[in-house]
């Protein structure tokens, strides 16, 4: 299999339940359950923990810090209360930390600091070690700070920071390892729609922790509940995984013996020379691999700027209250998971029809991704004070951010199978910068004026960098394997 495959390749072709080789069809397997759905089951609970985990601060800082209301001279550019009267308080009692905007960004920003740390090795141990050891490890690791997060911020800020930034490392290797578990485990005509499946995730756990974190915040003195449980759950998922999950098909005892064959003659031979040295300078100078950092830095400012600001921004402008803005927060976050899956079902099927190439296929779903929530965050700008309006920006354009499994999201296997966990932690790491950055710039443009004014400019620079660095992908991104990808697998199999 793996000689004819090497050297007869033109000679393969894959449909979505059989691969054509010399004119044999390989069928897959028509088990119900099978051994790369339980990958993707748990894989999706897995990102649904570590987002959960991430985004419940986002709304727990709400609860955590003492908001000050500062002094209004100008009413156009300040939303009155629903009620126009006096705001009702949210909270029984004062809040336990006088955190200012500056202070509170880096907070919000620590744990990117960790996560990104851990993108690039992440994803080369995931190569070398197995995928379902880091990433399994990543989650564990990410709980148990979790876990600890309340005890550290009532003992010591620093040590809050520092267990923020463990927090980050530890999650920080889980896509790029997931990102080398799919280049073994699932076969090409399959990615897309797979990988919107698990990377799914993300945004259900994001759907789930807002609302839930909201709730538990609005008790007396609940905010560290939102640390608790989901640390839980994090725990009690690493069980299950390193029970049914392993690293590749090649090596998993029970897996059906016809989808064994299937993946194998769809993806090609595993496990060969794994260890073989990573053609750094060669992908320094790869332009297309810069297109996919640079389109997923664009999209990542816009990201966290809504994850990490719009909760602040929906209850110190709009004036909602706390269970009412996670559960707003949450929404449109729950659009695009549900787009995410119709876009990537619809690009694999584009694909298997003939009908886009692969590469026209990343970059139509990638501008999509791109430019249509850009508008979202203009129409927030342009909006002002009209609460249903801005929810309905926030919805339906933001919607479409999923279409990105469909996007840049698969391009590093297609590039290079064999390097993809490298890749993608390199092009995530960059990307994930923006996770403090973004945080961190608002609070300069904020400056304690929260008003219209202030908070467009944040909206207007990040739809701004989120539809330029898509121009850029447009212009040079590609789907067809790297010469120096292509010369490893060869050497390797000579």
């Amino acid at each position: 299999m793996k000689i004819k495959r090497e050297l007869f390749k033109n000679n393969f072709v894959e449909t979505h339940d059989a691969v054509e080789i010399f004119g044999c069809y390989v069928d897959d397997t028509r088990d119900c359950m099978k051994s790369r759905h339980i990958l993707g089951i748990l894989g999706f609970l897995g990102f649904a923990n570590v987002y959960a985990m991430r985004v419940n601060l986002s709304v727990a800082i709400v609860a955590m810090v003492n908001y000050v209301e500062p002094a209004i001279n100008n009413t156009y550019d300040h939303c009155p209360y629903p009620n126009k009267t006096i705001p009702v308080k949210v909270f029984a009692q004062p809040a336990e930390f006088d955190w200012d905007e500056k202070t509170q960004g880096i907070v919000l920003g620590s744990f990117f600091y960790g996560y990104v740390l851990t993108q690039l090795p992440g994803g080369r141990f995931a190569e070398l070690f197995g995928g379902k050891k880091i990433f399994g490890i990543g989650v564990l690791v990410t709980a148990i700070f979790t876990l600890l997060s309340p005890i550290a911020a009532r003992t010591n800020f620093s040590l809050f920071i520092l267990v923020r930034v463990l927090e980050g490392m530890g999650e920080g290797v889980t896509f790029p390892a997931m990102h080398a578990m799919l280049a073994r485990w699932i076969p090409p005509l399959e990615r897309s729609k797979f990988a919107a499946y698990v990377y799914a995730g993300a945004n259900f756990g994001t759907v789930v922790s807002l609302p839930l974190s909201g709730y538990l915040c609005a008790l007396n003195n609940g905010w560290p509940l939102a640390f608790y449980i989901f640390g839980i759950f994090g725990l009690v998922w690493f069980v299950f995984w390193q029970i049914f999950i392993y690293d590749s098909p090649s090596v998993h005892p029970r897996i059906c013996r016809q989808e064994q064959t299937f993946i194998i003659a769809s993806i090609g031979p595993q496990d060969d020379d794994e260890r073989s040295s990573i053609p750094w300078r060669k992908m320094a100078t790869c332009l297309p691999l810069w297109a996919i950092l640079v389109t997923q830095c664009g999209q990542s400012w816009a990201f966290y700027t809504q994850l990490t600001e719009m909760p602040t921004y929906m209850a110190q402008i709009l004036h909602f209250d706390i269970e009412q803005n996670a559960a707003l927060s949450a929404i449109p976050y729950l659009t695009s998971w549900v787009v995410g899956i119709f876009a990537s079902i619809l690009a694999d099927w584009l694909l298997s029809k003939g009908y886009l190439s692969l590469s026209t296929s990343y970059k139509l779903f990638n501008s999509i991704s791109s430019i249509i929530p850009s508008l979202g965050l203009l129409g927030v700008a342009w909006l002002k004070c009209d609460r249903i309006g801005v929810q309905l920006m926030l919805a339906i354009p933001g919607a479409f951010a999923g279409a990105v499994y469909a996007g840049n999201q698969m391009n590093h296997i297609a590039l290079s199978p064999k390097f993809a966990g490298t890749m993608y932690g390199i092009t995530n790491a960059a990307a994930n910068m923006c996770g403090f950055l973004a945080p961190y710039v608002t609070s300069l443009i904020i400056q304690g004026q929260e008003n219209l004014g202030q908070w467009s400019m944040v909206f207007y620079l990040a739809a701004g960098i989120n539809m330029g660095t898509n121009l850029f992908y447009v212009a040079f991104a590609s789907a067809r394997e790297q010469p120096w990808s292509r010369s490893h697998r060869i050497q390797s199999h000579n």
